[in-house]
């Protein structure tokens, strides 16, 4: 077991973003008795999403934090889904094993929980964001969009695929994103088809589209998929984001005409290209980057949330077993989570491959559910006993 060496003093600890991995790591910080702050430019907790899975040892990090029966209770109990023609015609289906991983919940679902157990010992900044960082050898100065600057010991980036952490300390985007030529849009709506534990996937060449129930069956959650290079949008333009999705799917059969009305009205929305950020280090300095920001696998691998996870229990734990020393404690985090995100990223990019599949058999489906447990075993990760220094 790992023994907390004493700090000298308590460490300040911001951390850029509100999602999992900011959440998670504020959690394990405060029990090992840090001082961690929370910075997010939402103006508040983000609600909206895809369903999320755990797999391997992210189940192991959440049993630790006293967490998993709570998450377990929240599954969506997914169930296998039908892939459907443009006339809805059913002529395969979709095992929930492929999708799903172990355990499969909302993402909001996961962010409220996390929040929920940290609202109390972390200090929360919304509506705000970073944009200046100025290290000493004592520490960070971060100059923030609206409220006054402030020293930290350490900063941490978890602040996803366009981080603004990792453009201030590291250098811009394009120098560490990798387009995997794939756009994916994500929005709420309500349960209009009547489905239980369920979903509906519809494909065309270079495109796909699916709806899949949530909350007990009393809402769903859509998505857009389709093929492209690099397309230059303004990521806060929602409605010419909105736009592009419409044209591109323009003329499809199936529920499209009625997914792209919803999709029109919803408020909860989501765009982005799917990629990965590829980095020789995470660390610069009092400067580190946790989770997508330094180390996304893309969504086609289906390891971002237990990545998060894992890599926030494994930072804040080195930090505490080496009394703060970030140097080590960086060192030693990048040197247990390398292997493991190295192999997520080749998963990453072998599922954004074969990603827009022409209508493809039952039998290559049942095969893909028949070696899916094996391809959850990836790369282990061993979980130190750290021992927080408050529990």
């Amino acid at each position: 077991m790992n023994e907390n060496k004493t700090q000298t003093k308590t460490q300040t600890v911001l951390i850029s973003g509100g999602s999992v991995a900011g959440l998670a790591l504020a959690y394990w910080l405060h029990r090992h008795g840090f001082t961690p702050t929370i910075v997010e430019r939402a103006p508040q907790l983000r609600d909206g999403g895809y369903a999320v899975d755990f797999r391997g040892e992210a189940l192991d990090v959440l049993d630790r934090m006293g967490l998993l029966e709570e998450i377990r209770a929240l599954d969506t109990e997914m169930g296998d889904a039908a892939l459907v023609d443009a006339d809805g015609r059913q002529y395969a289906t979709l095992p929930a094993a492929v999708f799903a991983g172990d355990l499969e919940v909302l993402k909001g679902d996961l962010t409220r929980m996390l929040y929920e157990a940290t609202r109390e010992d972390v200090e929360y900044v919304f509506g705000d964001s970073i944009t200046h960082l100025q290290q000493d050898a004592d520490g960070v100065l971060v100059t923030f969009e609206h409220a006054a600057p402030r020293r930290f010991d350490l900063v941490v980036g978890a602040d996803g695929l366009h981080s603004k952490t990792r453009a201030l300390a590291f250098g811009p985007e394009e120098e560490f994103v990798r387009h995997l030529g794939i756009y994916t849009a994500i929005f709420n709506l309500g349960n209009y088809l009547g489905l239980e534990n369920t979903g509906r996937l519809y494909t065309a060449p270079g495109k796909a589209a699916n709806i899949f129930t949530a909350r007990a069956n009393t809402e769903a959650r859509a998505a857009f998929h389709f093929a492209a290079e690099h397309l230059e949008n303004d990521r806060r333009d929602t409605a010419a984001q909105k736009r592009i999705v419409a044209e591109r799917f323009a003329g499809e059969g199936w529920e499209v005409p009625r997914l792209l009305e919803e999709m029109d009205a919803a408020q909860e929305f989501f765009f982005d290209s799917n990629a990965q950020v590829e980095m020789d280090s995470w660390s610069a300095g009092r400067v580190v980057l946790l989770g997508d920001a330094g180390y996304c696998a893309g969504p086609t691998s289906g390891r971002g949330t237990s990545q998060a996870l894992i890599g926030a229990y494994l930072l804040a734990g080195e930090l505490a077993a080496r009394g703060g020393d970030h140097k080590a404690a960086f060192a030693a985090y990048e040197e247990q989570m390398r292997p493991y995100v190295a192999e997520h990223q080749v998963l990453g990019r072998e599922g954004a491959e074969r990603f827009f599949l022409p209508a493809p058999t039952q039998e290559f489906l049942d095969m893909l559910a028949a070696n899916a447990p094996e391809n959850t075993r990836t790369e282990p990760v061993r979980l130190p006993d750290y021992t927080p220094a408050a529990a």
